[in-house]
């Protein structure tokens, strides 16, 4: 068979890539970013040589970032079809539906076990690897619809707006890692699917948005 010289090279570099990137979601997710070596990852990606993941991601904060592209951009177009659908709309569930179903139906499409939300989880309560999270995700369909939501709050005074897309973040990164926890050590947990927490969530998070808030409090 005809090969093309550097092809064969280029396709097997793609591959320890792609390798490594799942091997580390999973080990991050399970232990830990910084409880985690690259001899670690090397050794349970079957890599012999013990600097490939510095070979060919850098630092371990290149890794991260790498893991969060990998899944930000499927997330990011599922967010831009259903900001296409809904429009100028002035129903809050709209928009809030676009902050939590994208990531959801992100995750159910790949199958179970699944390692993306306990790894973001993970990931965002350090402060160093957040910054590359939100450097990764939050771009211009992620503005679009916080800008939406805003604009279906407008007596929401902004230190509390600001207070309630802390909470809504933290719901919204834990609940997705808990979620995905108890499916991954048993696939009927609760005996409902992806869609319908994705459903109960944003239930809830609609609830934080309109709930009263005490002036001066």
């Amino acid at each position: 068979m005809l090969t093309v010289p550097g092809r064969t090279h280029d396709a097997r570099g793609s591959g320890t890539r792609e390798t490594i990137l799942t091997v580390a979601e999973r080990l991050f997710a399970e232990h830990g970013v910084y409880a985690v070596s690259n001899r670690h990852i090397s050794m349970a990606a079957g890599q012999g040589n013990n600097a490939a993941v510095g070979y060919h991601f850098g630092t371990k904060s290149d890794l991260v970032r790498a893991i969060v592209a990998r899944h930000a951009k499927p997330i990011d177009s599922r967010r831009d079809a259903m900001l296409a659908e809904i429009g100028d709309t002035c129903e809050i569930r709209d928009w809030v539906a676009c902050l939590v179903r994208p990531g959801v139906d992100h995750l159910a499409s790949l199958g179970c076990p699944t390692w993306y939300g306990r790894f973001a989880a993970q990931v965002m309560t350090d402060p160093r690897l957040r910054e590359i999270v939100i450097d990764e995700t939050f771009g211009p369909s992620v503005q679009h619809t916080v800008d939406g939501l805003n604009r279906c709050l407008p007596d929401l005074p902004l230190p509390v707006s600001m207070q309630r897309s802390s909470m809504a973040r933290l719901l919204l990164t834990h609940s997705l890692a808990e979620r995905e926890r108890e499916l991954a050590e048993d696939s009927h947990a609760s005996g409902s699917s992806w869609d319908e927490y994705a459903t109960w969530l944003t239930d809830a998070l609609v609830g934080l948005w309109l709930a009263p808030h005490t002036p001066g409090g």
